[in-house]
This record gives structure tokens, C-alpha cells and sequence, in this order.
């Protein structure tokens, strides 16, 4: 047989220097190393997400607040409203009187509704 030129080659040789994604896969490029060099950089990413995350939640909450502050006033201004219709109706009413009894009209403030007479035609 002939020597087969397949065969006589060697294999050629692995990478010696891994690539960053099989450095992360096998957790070299995060060693102890790596976190002590950048210590000030991951504690400034994790206060800015912790900041990040209550400022949401304080957000949230008093978007929360105005909402029922906002339905509390709506009542209040419905409530207001309404007393100061009833007060409005008490003053013209009571002024009326003070006035009737000032001029001597003798008028007086008929508590029920007018009633309707019908002739009896017999």
C-alpha cells in the first residue's frame, strides 16, 4: 500500500488561547481577580439598580396616592357643593322672612304646595 498523505500529517494543534465565550463558560474571566479589580464598578451597577428599583417603587406608590387623593377631592367638591346649595336655600329663605316681617307685609311661609279647587258643576 502507499503511504496515504492523510496519514502521515500531523493533527493540527488546539487554540492555546480560549475565547472570551469559553473564558465565561468555564468562569476564568470571573475570577477573584476580576472582582477585585472592578469592585468599585460593580458596586456602582448594583446602588444604581437598588436605587434604580426603589425609585420605581416609590413612584408606583405615590402615583397610588394621588389616585386616591384625586377620588377623595372629586367627593369632597360633590360634598362642598351640595352643602352649600342647602345653605344658599336656608339664607334666601331666612333673609325673605326677616324682610316680610320688617315691611309688615304679613306674609307668611306656606310650608305645603299650593292646592287646585275644582268647581263642582251640579
Amino acid at each position: 500500500m502507499a503511504n496515504n498523505p492523510d496519514k502521515n500529517k500531523k493533527p493540527e494543534a488546539k487554540r492555546t488561547t480560549p475565547t472570551w465565550v469559553s473564558d465565561v463558560r468555564y468562569g476564568r474571566s470571573l475570577s477573584v481577580e476580576f472582582f477585585k479589580h472592578n469592585a468599585w464598578l460593580l458596586m456602582i451597577l448594583i446602588i444604581a439598580m437598588l436605587s434604580l428599583m426603589g425609585l420605581r417603587y416609590k413612584t408606583k406608590t405615590r402615583m397610588e396616592e394621588i389616585k386616591r387623593l384625586t377620588t377623595e377631592l372629586q367627593l369632597a367638591e360633590s360634598s362642598k357643593l351640595q352643602e352649600k346649595a342647602a345653605y344658599m336655600s336656608l339664607i334666601r329663605e331666612t333673609e325673605m322672612k326677616r324682610l316680610v316681617e320688617e315691611k309688615g307685609l304679613g306674609l307668611i311661609f306656606q310650608e305645603q304646595p299650593p292646592f287646585e279647587l275644582e268647581l263642582d258643576k251640579n
